[in-house]
């Protein structure tokens, strides 16, 4: 008989899980200071299905886990064309300014932390990006959603003569 751990960890193994950052805020009361923490995480299938999501919590293990579940409860699917993206796309969010383009294959993931986390997620390969003005993750990664969501799919192309018969 398989054991629940073992179980619950098969069922997780099929996302790839990314925690992007953790802060510390404290907020100061009259009696004292109370300390809370915040995890910005990515998850993905690494078949185009890729989400994000910001759990906080008086605990980094609980912040993470809050973070975990809300993202795949948020994940979008992401339109590709082979191992890259279907054409030339700007996020942004705040100050955050991302640029997405395809790349042919081989050329690889050129992207920072946070953009290369939402890449390898969603299963992109080949992708050239560029942050730009801000470098701040949870933007980023809000900008590069942002940008990834208005990706339009690719057209097929099907001649006329195929089309008639």
């Amino acid at each position: 008989m398989e054991e629940p751990a073992l179980r619950a960890a098969a069922i997780n193994s099929e996302f790839v899980e990314k925690v992007l950052a953790i802060n510390r805020v404290t907020k100061v009361n009259k009696g004292g200071k109370k300390m809370s923490f915040s995890a910005l995480v990515v998850v993905g299938d690494g078949r185009g299905k890729v989400g994000y999501s910001l759990g906080k919590a008086s605990e980094v293990a609980n912040a993470i886990k809050k973070a975990l579940t809300r993202a795949k409860r948020s994940m979008v699917m992401i339109p590709m064309k082979g191992t890259t993206i279907t054409h030339e796309v700007i996020g942004q969010c705040g100050a955050a300014v991302v640029m997405l383009k395809p790349a042919s294959q081989g050329t690889g993931v050129i992207a920072s932390g946070p953009v290369r986390a939402i890449c390898d997620g969603a299963g992109i390969r080949d992708i050239l990006t560029k942050c730009h003005r801000s470098n701040n993750p949870v933007n980023v990664v809000k900008a590069t959603m942002e940008g990834l969501s208005r990706l339009k799919p690719a057209r097929v192309y099907v001649p006329i003569e195929a089309a008639a018969s």
